[in-house]
């Protein structure tokens, strides 16, 4: 769907290790616990206004992906990322082979390669708004509410 303002992203990373495979189902599971005013994602997506959907899904014991849709281009999302959330990266890439350096907002260049490298690309895509971008969803959102 070469047209619609939305893309996606599914990064597949490796986990160093059974105990950092641990690690990380106790840190993702720390920060989903979290109420959405204080999880440091939640909050961050909600400022950024780009992402339509987020998810962590671990696909084995080592390999862990970070599946989004975003509106813009891939290096203003990585941008925006960076910015808002890096040091959740930080903590993260601690438990990944290969991962940048850190802290990834030091290391802009590297992490966005990083990115680039591990993105699964998709065979097929589907949106049921093509020409919507989350601005536009919320608005469309607030203006029937107050109707």
């Amino acid at each position: 769907m070469s047209d619609c303002v939305s893309s996606p992203l599914t990064l597949v990373m490796t986990i160093k290790s059974e105990a950092d495979y641990q690690d990380l189902q106790t840190l993702l599971g720390g920060l989903q616990a979290q109420s959405p005013d204080k999880n440091p994602i939640w909050v961050a997506l909600t400022k950024l206004g780009m992402v339509h959907f987020a998810r962590f899904v671990f696909l084995s014991n080592s390999q862990l992906a970070i599946i989004t849709t975003y509106d813009g281009s891939f290096e203003d999302y990585i941008d925006a990322f960076t910015n808002e959330i890096g040091k959740v990266f930080d903590m993260l890439f601690v438990h990944i082979k290969d991962a940048p350096p850190l802290p990834v907002s030091n290391n802009r260049q590297q992490f966005l390669d990083y990115i680039k490298k591990h993105d699964l690309s998709c065979v097929s895509f589907y949106s049921a708004y093509p020409d919507l971008k989350v601005l536009d969803i919320l608005t469309l959102q607030k203006n029937q509410a107050s109707s």
